[in-house]
């Protein structure tokens, strides 16, 4: 929260639109944020108190409400931010509760509450600025309420736990009687704001519980699925399972005789959808519809005809973008003593987040709703008002938790084909369930893609050359093509492997290096998903080092080190995982040890693996420690739960998951053949936190990438036989 005044926005529907859609997959706005002074003295739900500055709603009964404008998908943004802005609020943690301010709202008092967006674990690190300012300007305009109403210099009175005191008068006053008078005051200038040291944070720092863990252990959470309004009707939909194919008949009659069954409607040119009494009747009447799709060239494809599409890209010329070039690394490959070669692959995967999408919506031809679990509530806005052929100020969006995003929940296709079929059902909410096969049907699929490596060693087993070939589809090419560079390069492409930056530079120094990426778009539609193209890019370097440090005769982790003189954060990280696991210590009888580093969305993180593998090529992880250097730490215990989460997700796809196509359409549909990760299959976890300080880094995302490649290494290390394609269920394992 910034304390300058607001510029009134004035933005064309279209604009708006645009700007929505753009960032549906969790891509930062860069808004200005509007001053306090907009702030109206009136909670986003209607609570009785008073609003002291955007972000602070604080009740008679002294209960502080914190607005959250970030989603809440169990990543644990919600407490971290309220944290945030409770330390400099200095108020009673037991007291704080949160609310969403609504995208609507949002919009009507000139985007005050910023970029709305979750996602590439921006949560806190690109909040945490302006949520701090936010609280610490609501505490200064309170104690100035409270010194007004003494009488008495500002500077003689402070604050604990909510409750205001003056010393040489003993008189003491909690926030809940001064929030009026506050609410009435001039907000602080912006340069008179001094933040706290987070070396003096009480709250914030600190292993609070999560404020909604309570609700979700009771029940009492409501998600969007959950939701329930007067006279409300349920939709199953089926969408075409060839991405691109226009609907060309069904058969209406059998449906609409079934009980229950209200409405059958065409939604756009690609897909049908049921409207019954219940989401079970309405589900039942849309599998006898027998849909039939218009045939087309994406019929033929196949994951076969992929891979060979792929495969032309590793040596294409036209259509290649540099993401990181140093010296000559052709010529000193070529020249190299020893050359060494690895062709990786990668799969579709799908996000299968346990709450399938839905969306209830309720369209008048002045006014349309919806509620919905969103990523970026201001896209749902966008999409919102652009199905409903309504200016966005005649739309809004009620925020719920979500039972899942890692991405999927950025894109809004489940919110605008909601809002298309209630525009057909005037005046009555509609909620709209996709059905599970649905909802893996109707991804927004982590790429496809291949990578070839190639290295060159000297006759001491020096690395001279280094090159790193990725062929696969575009991320920002096919949602947000106005984020490519100017060149259309997608710079997504080349996370964790940059010559320097923030979000994830290569954490070693090659004296030869060239890594580029040949774009090869499908007609499958690609997406965010969590760790996005970190996942790929760190098992692709981490597992092909192991291999040439092998082929040098070199410990892979002293290799590592030998590289990464020039980068300290990276080597910090490494080292803490080593130290814990014991590398260079014999590992426990039947163990083998793997490592790897990396650096995502701003933070350094590191992974250790101890692996056992039988005689038959089954693969028990026995032991994974986890290192994450983030900068600053919110709330340790949720960022070990973090970490932990994101080993499950990784460690799923490296085991379990591939979505393949045949006949233009994805095989798999449910969890029978795309299973998750079990408790049988968790490893015991060790996180180490080692925050250095002086940045902000994200956590949810981060150690994914090391996860899986740590692992691989290990399993290298036991067969001596590099892991080429992903997951292992399709993999031969035996020990050397």
């Amino acid at each position: 929260m910034t304390a300058r005044t607001a510029t009134a926005t004035r933005l064309s529907r279209r604009t708006f639109l645009i700007s929505g859609a753009a960032t549906g997959g969790g891509l930062a706005l860069g808004l200005h944020v509007g001053g306090l002074k907009e702030a109206l003295a009136q909670s986003v739900l209607g609570t009785t108190g008073n609003e002291v500055g955007a972000w602070v709603f604080i009740r008679p009964n002294d209960e502080v409400v914190v607005r959250i404008a970030r989603s809440e998908m169990g990543q644990g943004t919600l407490t971290g931010l309220a944290q945030l802005v409770a330390e400099e609020l200095e108020c009673d943690w037991k007291k704080v509760r949160t609310e969403y301010p609504t995208p609507g709202q949002n919009l009507a008092r000139n985007r005050l509450w910023g970029d709305m967006s979750t996602g590439g674990s921006r949560g806190i690190r690109q909040s945490q600025e302006y949520v701090r300012k936010g609280g610490a300007a609501a505490r200064m305009m309170l104690l100035q309420a409270a010194a007004d109403q003494w009488k008495v210099p500002v500077a003689e009175v402070k604050v604990a736990n909510g409750v205001i005191t003056h010393a040489a008068t003993n008189r003491r006053l909690t926030y809940g009687k001064v929030a009026a008078a506050a609410a009435k005051l001039p907000v602080p200038d912006s340069k008179a704001i001094t933040l706290k040291d987070p070396k003096s944070w009480k709250i914030a720092g600190r292993s609070e519980k999560r404020l909604d863990t309570a609700d979700k252990l009771t029940g009492k959470q409501v998600f969007a699925i959950d939701v329930k309004l007067p006279g409300m009707l349920n939709a199953s939909i089926m969408d075409a399972p060839v991405f691109g194919a226009k609907v060309k008949s069904y058969e209406e009659a059998k449906a609409r005789a079934m009980p229950g069954v209200r409405h059958v409607v065409k939604v756009g040119d690609t897909a049908v959808a049921v409207v019954a009494d219940t989401w079970w009747q309405a589900n039942a009447a849309l599998k006898v519809l027998n849909i039939a799709w218009e045939e087309g060239a994406n019929d033929k494809v196949s994951s076969q005809s992929i891979a060979e599409f792929l495969k032309q890209g590793l040596d294409a010329t036209e259509g290649v973008f540099v993401g990181n070039t140093v010296g000559d690394a052709g010529q000193a490959i070529a020249g190299a003593a020893r050359k060494l070669e690895a062709v990786y692959f990668s799969p579709y995967q799908n996000h299968a987040t346990m709450e399938p999408m839905n969306c209830v919506a309720k369209w008048t031809a002045d006014r349309c709703e919806v509620w919905v679990a969103s990523q970026n509530g201001e896209a749902s806005l966008a999409a919102c008002a652009e199905a409903a052929g309504l200016p966005p100020s005649k739309c809004e969006v009620y925020k719920y938790h979500l039972g899942g995003g890692f991405g999927r929940r950025g894109f809004q296709d489940y919110t605008t084909k909601a809002v298309l079929v209630a525009k057909q059902i005037p005046g009555v909410p509609i909620k709209v369930i996709w059905s599970r096969e649905e909802d893996m049907r109707q991804g927004r699929f982590r790429p496809v893609g291949i990578c070839r490596m190639s290295a060159g060693l000297d006759d001491k087993g020096e690395l001279v050359g280094l090159a790193m070939r990725i062929s696969a589809p575009s991320i920002l090419a096919a949602v947000a093509p106005a984020r490519l560079d100017a060149n259309g390069r997608d710079s997504i492409a080349f996370q964790g492997l940059n010559p320097q930056g923030p979000e994830g530079q290569l954490g070693y120094t090659v004296p030869n290096l060239l890594i580029d990426h040949a774009m090869r778009n499908t007609h499958v539609p690609p997406g965010f998903w969590r760790g996005v193209n970190n996942n790929q890019n760190a098992i692709w370097l981490e597992c092909f080092l192991d291999e040439v440090a092998k082929a040098a005769g070199k410990d892979p982790l002293e290799f590592r080190r030998k590289l990464m003189g020039n980068h300290p954060k990276h080597l910090a990280v490494l080292n803490a995982v080593a130290d814990k696991i014991g590398w260079g210590t014999p590992p426990p009888a039947g163990l083998t040890r793997g490592i790897a580093q990396h650096m995502g969305y701003g933070s350094y993180v590191a992974a250790a693996a101890e692996v056992r593998l039988s005689d038959r090529g089954r693969v028990k992880i026995e032991r994974l420690v986890m290192s994450t250097d983030c900068g600053h730490v919110v709330n340790p215990q949720q960022v070990i739960a973090q970490v932990e989460g994101s080993v499950a997700y990784g460690l799923g796809a490296m085991l379990y998951q591939e979505c393949t196509v045949s006949g233009g359409r994805m095989v798999e549909e449910n969890f029978d053949s795309y299973p998750m990760m079990l408790m049988e299959d968790f490893p015991k976890i060790e996180t180490i936190l080692a925050p250095s300080g002086g940045f902000w880094g994200g956590v949810g995302e981060p150690t994914i990438c090391v996860a899986a490649p740590a692992v691989l290494n290990a399993i290298y290390a036991a067969t001596g036989q590099g892991i080429y394609t992903l997951p292992l269920k399709n993999v031969r394992l035996q020990r050397a």
